[in-house]
């Protein structure tokens, strides 16, 4: 079995403690451990282990990609397995955890059921951006796009169009564009709906609109949306998966479900109700 191992930055000693960890375990147990080149760099084991990067033909070999940090850095690690399609294993060392859901204390339990077979993948979906100008360079998201006013405190107004056809113009701090992943975020926070992951749909959702009639909207997932933006300011804030940019209003932009999905494994035990329930701390009463 061969598994690459990725992080962001080595940021605690903590983290670096783990990561050498779970190198040892997985050599223990006969696995071949690839890093992700920074990853080498970073723990200075220049030549020790084969390397693997963003795109390469090398990540198709890998069995597996292990993310060890938070739902962000799985968020990266999609660009990593686009092309090859990878299972992604999240090992959580943030807070929340929805997308990593393996402990730091966990892991070795973990890896024992994937050697033994003993587990699922689960499927997401993607959206992806279009323009007619070079945006983030990796143009898909697992959880939304977002567009938002800048520099001002004045609204803007995003003409949205479903299949060309105008659908509605939100005059709005901005709008956001959730898959069924993105539903429990950004979109959540502004009063979207959770979706399943399963669920073959999209959330549309306003932030602050001025009209109080104007509520999230559910649609397929195999509509296109395209989007035209108004305000006194001719520059907005785009972002994707949190990677934020500016452009202005000659942008032309559509968003669609990306051709490929990402898979996140899953160990007995676990699924989204789960997940649900503990995240958000359902059926908990602190008066009890």
């Amino acid at each position: 079995m061969k598994i690459g191992l990725y992080t962001k930055i080595i940021s605690t000693p903590a983290l670096k403690f783990l990561i050498l960890e779970i190198i040892d375990f997985l050599k223990g147990e006969g696995v071949t451990v690839f890093l992700h080149k920074n990853l080498q760099a970073e723990l200075q084991f220049d030549g020790v282990f084969d390397t693997f990067e963003q795109q390469t033909d090398k990540n198709k070999s890998l069995d597996f990609i292990v993310s060890i940090g938070g739902d962000g850095t799985i968020l990266d690690t999609i660009e990593l397995t686009t092309n090859s399609n990878v299972p992604i294993i999240g090992i959580n060392m943030g807070r929340l955890g929805f997308l990593a859901n393996v402990s730091a204390d966990g892991f070795k339990m973990a890896f024992k059921d994937l050697v033994k077979g003993s587990y699922s993948l689960d499927k997401r979906s993607l959206l992806q951006v279009e323009s007619n100008a070079e945006l983030f360079g990796f143009n898909y998201a697992l959880n939304d796009f977002v567009l938002h006013k800048k520099e001002s405190s004045s609204m803007i107004t995003v003409h949205t169009f479903l299949n060309g056809e105008h659908l509605n113009s939100y005059w709005a701090d901005g709008l956001i564009i959730a898959t069924p992943t993105g539903s429990s975020g950004y979109s959540l926070s502004c009063g979207g709906p959770i979706v399943f992951p399963k669920a073959a749909n999209f959330v549309i959702t306003p932030i602050a609109p001025h009209n109080l009639n104007v509520r999230p909207v559910v649609i397929p997932d195999d509509q296109v949306l395209s989007f035209e933006i108004e305000g006194r300011s001719s520059t907005f804030l785009a972002s994707i998966d949190s990677r934020s940019i500016t452009i202005d209003n000659k942008v032309q932009i559509a968003v669609r479900k990306a051709d490929f999905c990402v898979s996140l494994v899953r160990f007995n035990g676990e699924s989204f109700l789960k997940t649900l329930r503990n995240k958000m701390l359902w059926g908990l009463d602190n008066r009890n």
